[in-house]
């Protein structure tokens, strides 16, 4: 019997875009790999490494100024057409399924769930509306996603970032294609629907003969389900081969220090080990920028309670598209207490949907509650009779948003983005200042000064965050809400973040409140953990105690299911795969 060629065949391509100085700069630099029919290929590395470029190239989805010297493309063995980016008889949507890393970027905010996969499902597999429609259920429920009667009926902005990446990833399934890029597929998502959407895309490799293209930083979602592994650094891969023999025995020397640098789930370290020096320098930037900073504010860890949340309930209504229908009450958080005292490190995590964001979002002013208070060193902020927020409390309280696509406007230079807050609050005595300031800031998160002059669409996600989280230091805050800060950043920058917000602690008594998918960051960062489930409260404890004595069925459940480098695909271990998901898990 033939060989079916190669899902995917990627042949020295090199990936050049046009430098501001003149010139080319190369996003791929020779890069050859396969993606076998039947396997996971992963390619990891940093952020800007040329991850996506070669996603992007394999779907011919390069941006119109990308030039393209040398490397050839084959899609199931035919040739893609380096110029036109497709080849005969490939149809993107149909034979390449795509998940995209931003999920708010890829669904249409104005049309249902359902009409953008009944139209998917229409136009390629050629259904009646009413067959198309019941294949878009079957769909959602096969992504894990709650109630999906009701959420083929929303729209995306009536969901949650994990939600709204579970239906992206049923959008690429939709058609049963034969080759899946999907950038960051998991980043969005908790642990339980993480286990279930690695295993849908394992199952779909196995039974169907599919091949996946996987582009992640998540170094535990490479060694549970990826059969190969390369790595990238600066534009050129570095190594490449089995996952299990890389991740065990990497050859390369940025290999070893990239896998040295994956949070540890089974003990706390003082410091996450970085690829180099970068991540100190980052952290004596801040310290400048911010510690010293005129106006700093003193917000000294002496263990009183900066923020209160008692009984805090939240409740949105919405009737849907039809105005003269009646309202129908969901409670996103419901009777939720906890104390976050200064100069600590307060986790909340749980799965997507359980109202984790909601209540960061009440805390800072963007949402109202429908019960409850919320209490801010001593003053009633949120609640009946609470004060109005002052240009002063606005300052102290300042947010890292999930999404670094959307929180970054797109229409001005990241100098102007991150020197408008320091401006507004009169932290700098002129413009010249505040640019020093946000020189400062940009080399304190890794990146280059020149930063300043670009706008957001030039960088990567994780460079996007970066930015974002640079904002977010810029006011000189007492209290930062974290919502999913390191999403989307690679294991070795999220290294320095995650050591620059714990020196910036230490440094300055900085109290921040995280809420993490991720638990082996939690487990590093947090000083005491508030695990949260469909709006309810269901543990709260000290890190250590959490995370080795979980007292909740559901704790237990979300550590068992949590991706490590111990899980290595074909070895003989324990792999969270295995385990059956309870109920609990499919709440969103």
């Amino acid at each position: 019997m033939t060989e079916l060629p190669p899902a995917l065949e990627i042949n020295a391509l090199t990936v050049q875009y046009p430098a501001p100085e003149g010139g080319f700069v190369s996003a791929v630099e020779g890069v050859s790999l396969n993606v076998r029919r039947g396997e996971i290929h992963a390619v990891i590395g940093e952020s800007g490494a040329g991850k996506t470029t070669i996603g992007n190239a394999a779907m011919g989805l390069l941006e119109a100024s990308a030039h393209i010297p040398s490397g050839t493309i084959h899609i199931g063995g035919k040739p893609l057409d380096m110029a036109r980016g497709s080849a005969e008889g490939v149809v993107l949507g149909r034979d390449i399924g795509a998940i995209f890393q931003d999920p708010m970027t890829s669904l249409n905010p104005l049309f249902t769930v359902e009409s953008q996969l009944v139209e998917t499902l229409r136009t390629h597999l050629k259904l009646d509306r009413k067959e198309a429609s019941a294949q878009a259920l079957e769909l959602l429920r096969a992504v894990g996603i709650p109630e999906p009667e009701r959420r083929l009926k929303s729209y995306p902005h009536q969901l949650s970032g994990g939600q709204r990446q579970r239906v992206v990833i049923a959008a690429a399934l939709a058609c049963g294609p034969s080759l899946i890029v999907a950038d960051e597929p998991t980043t969005a998502l908790d642990v339980s629907v993480q286990a279930q959407i690695l295993k849908l895309l394992r199952d779909l490799c196995d039974t169907r003969n599919i091949g996946v293209l996987l582009v992640t930083h998540n170094m535990g979602v490479v060694a549970q389900i990826a059969d190969r592994v390369t790595i990238m650094h600066k534009a050129r891969v570095v190594e490449s081969g089995p996952t299990a023999e890389v991740l065990r025995r990497p050859q390369a020397e940025y290999s070893r220090a990239l896998i040295a640098a994956v949070p540890r789930l089974d003990v706390k370290l003082d410091r996450f080990p970085v690829l180099s020096g970068a991540g100190d320098a980052a952290s004596a930037q801040a310290r400048a920028a911010i510690g010293s900073g005129a106006g700093r504010v003193s917000a000294a860890a002496d263990g009183s309670e900066i923020l209160k949340v008692d009984g805090l309930c939240v409740d949105y209504r919405s009737a849907g598209w039809n105005p003269l229908a009646k309202a129908q009450r969901f409670r996103a958080v419901d009777n939720v207490s906890f104390a976050v005292r200064k100069g600590e490190i307060f986790g909340l995590v749980g799965e997507s949907g359980c109202g984790k964001t909601t209540i960061a979002n009440v805390i800072s002013g963007l949402v109202r509650p429908t019960a409850g208070q919320v209490h801010y060193e001593g003053r009633l902020i949120e609640g009946k009779g609470a004060e109005r927020r002052t240009g002063a409390l606005r300052q102290s309280i300042q947010m890292i948003f999930q999404d670094p696509y959307s929180s970054l406007n797109g229409r001005m230079r990241i100098g102007s983005i991150l020197a408008e807050p320091i401006l507004f609050y009169k932290l700098a005595p002129n413009a010249d200042q505040a640019e020093r300031d946000v020189r400062q800031l940009i080399e304190a998160v890794g990146l280059a000064p020149d930063a300043a002059e670009r706008y957001a669409h030039a960088f990567s996600g994780g460079q996007r965050q970066r930015l974002s989280i640079a904002r977010a230091l810029g006011p000189r805050p007492q209290l930062i809400v974290c919502d999913e800060p390191t999403s989307s950043l690679d294991v070795s920058v999220q290294a320095q973040i995650l050591n620059l917000l714990k020196d910036l602690r230490d440094a300055t008594g900085l109290t921040l409140l995280l809420i993490s998918h991720d638990l082996a960051v939690v487990r590093q960062m947090c000083d005491r953990v508030a695990v949260m489930q469909a709006g309810k409260l269901v543990e709260e404890a000290d890190t250590d105690t959490l995370f080795d004595t979980p007292q909740h069925d559901y704790t237990r459940n979300l550590l068992s299911l949590v991706p490590t480098l111990d899980s290595i695909r074909g070895e003989p271990l324990s792999s969270p795969l295995s385990q059956p998901l309870t109920s609990g898990n499919n709440h969103g």
